[in-house]
């Protein structure tokens, strides 16, 4: 059985990053970079004005302080700047270039116009107020690295330098596979001894989080010669294969022997965690696979710990794995030594409250927690006050 951290290592080394595509920046949200981004020229382009105010030669204003200045013009955001003539002053807004001569921009609020003349209040010094070309990024830059997922402030610097498109990795193709003859479809007629089906849903959902593209196949029942047919399809035109139930030892945990019916060949199928002990990965052909535990909170805890980081690994990212947090515990935490357990919490701050109910089977409890605080393998109990790492379910 192996540890935690050798098998998520197994995991993220078994594939291949995918191949890259060129999509449009306004596509582009989401996406792993795959090429590093430059900047095709200083970033910004030009020296410019940061507030709205007067362009001087700080010199000149220092000698005039608290006398008229004449205003030789103005200047806004995309005019070409005109000359400014020694001693005077320019009138100019925000994001206009600066004009050549001026070393300094005065901001308003310590400015009183009259007329054609200007009066500043207080001294001024070289560079104030003032963005100066490459500021940000020198020609020939680094803007964003290779691995970079790209949101919302990654992409406004992709435009910046001037990018419409961009290089990416190719989206995931995830395929979940869920068995069960205990399960049927959220919303339709109540059976008795039936439940909802929950996992394909949350899995989805992470999997599309991750940035994958994603089919959730029929639920099949327990009967061996049918899920084997199913997988021997299934494999066809995907990435990464998740298979959820069936790869336990019971009597009707089916999955496991029926993959390895249909062609595939596995790594391993035990890892020394809790929840979620029974996890089988290995692959069919360039098809990884993924089978997790059948009870809602071990198949999408595990997931999540394994799921994720795979799928992110697929695409390059250099963030792959979550970020782990200290946080304190609130009270006392007790376990069965020789699993890594990992505990759904509510944080307070950096306080961690560990939801009451820990069953592999409340999703209530999961839905509700913030965290999961992970409780090393080889300790039994951990006193209130205990500091221990965490990872952020929002970090997912």
């Amino acid at each position: 059985m192996l540890n935690f951290d050798e098998a998520r290592r197994r995991i993220l080394a078994a594939g291949d990053a995918l191949e890259p595509e060129l999509v449009a920046l306004t596509e582009a949200e989401g996406r792993v970079l795959a090429e590093d981004l430059y900047a095709n020229a200083p970033l910004p382009a030009f020296d410019y004005s940061a507030m709205d105010g007067y362009a001087v030669r700080a010199a000149d204003v220092n000698q005039r302080l608290q006398q008229g200045m004449p205003i030789a013009g103005e200047c806004r955001a995309g005019d070409t700047p005109p000359a400014l003539p020694a001693g005077a002053a320019l009138r100019i807004f925000t994001g206009a270039p600066l004009p050549v001569a001026a070393d300094a921009v005065v901001i308003q609020e310590n400015a009183t116009r009259r007329g054609d003349v200007v009066v500043f209040s207080e001294a001024a010094t070289v560079g104030d107020n003032i963005r100066r070309a490459g500021e940000d990024l020198t020609q020939g830059g680094l803007a964003l690295a290779k691995g970079t997922r790209l949101g919302p402030f990654q992409l406004g610097l992709a435009a910046a330098v001037d990018r419409a498109s961009v290089l990416v990795a190719r989206r995931p193709r995830v395929r979940i596979f869920a068995t069960g003859s205990e399960l049927r479809a959220p919303g339709s007629p109540l059976v008795a001894g039936k439940i909802p089906e929950s996992n394909t849903i949350a899995v989805a959902a992470l999997s599309r989080h991750a940035g994958a593209l994603v089919e959730r196949c029929e639920v099949q029942s327990d009967d061996l010669a049918g899920i084997t047919f199913a997988l021997s399809t299934a494999f066809e035109a995907c990435d990464v294969l998740v298979t959820i139930g069936g790869v336990s030892v019971g009597d009707h945990d089916l999955v496991r022997p029926a993959l390895e019916a249909a062609g595939a060949t596995l790594e391993f199928w035990k890892v020394a965690i809790k929840p979620g002990k029974p996890l089988t990965f290995g692959r069919a052909g360039r098809t990884l696979i993924l089978g997790l535990p059948g009870n809602p909170v071990s198949a999408q805890l595990t997931f999540a710990l394994f799921g994720v980081p795979l799928l992110r690994a697929l695409q390059g990212d250099l963030a792959a794995s979550p970020a782990l947090t200290r946080v304190t515990l609130d009270s006392k935490l007790q376990q069965k030594c020789g699993r890594l357990g990992f505990y759904r919490a509510r944080l307070q701050g950096t306080r961690a409250i560990v939801t009451p109910n820990q069953a592999s089977g409340s999703t209530f409890s999961l839905a509700h927690a913030d965290a999961l605080v992970m409780m090393p393998a080889e300790l039994s109990e951990c006193a209130a006050e205990t500091q221990l790492d965490a990872i952020c379910l929002r970090d997912l």
